[in-house]
């Protein structure tokens, strides 16, 4: 196998991690895009708000501890205990650096006038670290023959959590960004350590011909919500500029969003191609 695949994916998650909140927390340009969304938020019918409060009022400090034992169950009875450390340190290791970078490392300049919770630091997302991370975990610990199955349940929940995010305005678009690229990152040196341990084999049975339909669908998904995004930013703020109307700024914000989080998710099934 390739080692050389894990270290540049983490390498390059971080990377656009740092970079997402240098552009959108750094610049005033960023932080008057990403208040607009929230604004335009607000404009959102009810229906589609309590959708989302709903989906994230699940995700709770028991219900995270339900997911990792669950996590972990899967690797004990595989009684691989290799497994079992990789995809439970993902999820817990997720949520310490989230944690430490957005209440302690990383600041918000106040580059823009805003009261309220506009002013304080969001940037990474915790909720959308939550969801990506035990899915990472679950492709980790889930045997082959089952993985299309977990991906079938476990995929469009872990992508949709980050949109739900700025539907509730309980995040910016940058900090689910931000949080893609920390859970990817943690989630390939996890795989890294597990491949350098000789823990990794290559899948030489027949391929799911299943599973590659799905994968094929949420590929096409992911393009067509980021195709949307750039159409949808791109005309408001080249007319507009920065005063561009925040409704698009928010419609585009969610797709963005979407196709992040489904891009994570791709990326990572990818290295997880055909290996055991």
């Amino acid at each position: 196998m390739n080692y050389r695949r894990w270290p540049a994916v983490a390498a390059a998650a971080f990377s656009f991690a740092a970079l997402v909140y240098i552009l959108a927390v750094l610049t005033k340009a960023g932080q008057t895009i990403e208040n607009a969304a929230l604004r335009g938020a607000d404009q959102d019918n009810v229906s589609t708000t309590d959708t989302a409060w709903h989906a994230l009022g699940q995700i709770t400090v028991y219900s995270l501890a339900a997911a990792a034992v669950a996590v972990a169950l899967v690797g004990v009875l595989r009684k691989r205990w290799d497994l079992t450390m990789a995809a439970v340190g993902v999820i817990v290791l997720g949520q310490v650096a989230v944690q430490a970078l957005k209440r302690f490392i990383l600041p918000r300049p106040a580059l823009v006038e805003v009261t309220g919770d506009y002013a304080h630091n969001s940037l990474p997302s915790g909720h959308t670290t939550i969801a990506m991370t035990v899915l990472f975990a679950a492709i980790i610990v889930v045997p082959w023959k089952w993985r299309g199955v977990m991906l079938f349940f476990v995929l469009p929940w872990a992508t949709a959590i980050g949109q739900y995010t700025l539907t509730a305005k309980w995040h910016r678009l940058s900090d689910t960004l931000a949080a893609d690229g920390i859970a990817l990152a943690l989630a390939a040196l996890a795989s890294w350590w597990l491949q350098k341990r000789g823990s990794l084999k290559p899948y030489t049975g027949p391929s799911r011909k299943g599973r590659v339909i799905l994968v094929v669908i949420w590929s096409l998904i992911a393009a067509a919500t980021l195709t949307l995004g750039v159409l949808l930013w791109g005309f408001s703020l080249a007319r507009e500029g920065l005063n561009a109307d925040e409704w698009v700024i928010y419609l585009g914000a969610g797709t963005f969003a979407t196709a992040g989080s489904l891009t994570a998710a791709l990326i990572f099934l990818a290295c997880w191609r055909r290996v055991e």
